[in-house]
């Protein structure tokens, strides 16, 4: 029998993340019609970026604390 769990959140990650590329496009689109001007479209998507590559080294660093402070070995095998 097939455990359930991780079908389930994986599902539930792809809907998420699925849902969020939808706004995410749209939105930059929109701002591209709004506008008229590239640079801005390229400049709110930079930022998207940068955010997005700060919050992953935010949550890399708080697993990194987390795994540490629990006392889980590291180490490669």
């Amino acid at each position: 029998m097939m455990e359930w769990i991780p079908v389930v959140f994986v599902t539930f990650k792809f809907l998420v993340l699925g849902t969020g590329m939808f706004f995410a496009i749209k939105w930059h689109y929109d701002q591209g019609r709004k506008t008229k001007e590239k640079r801005a479209v390229l400049r709110a998507g930079g930022q998207v970026a940068a955010a997005f590559v700060l919050s992953l080294l935010g949550l890399g660093l708080v697993t990194f604390v987390l795994i540490r402070m629990l006392g889980m070995d590291l180490t490669f095998p």
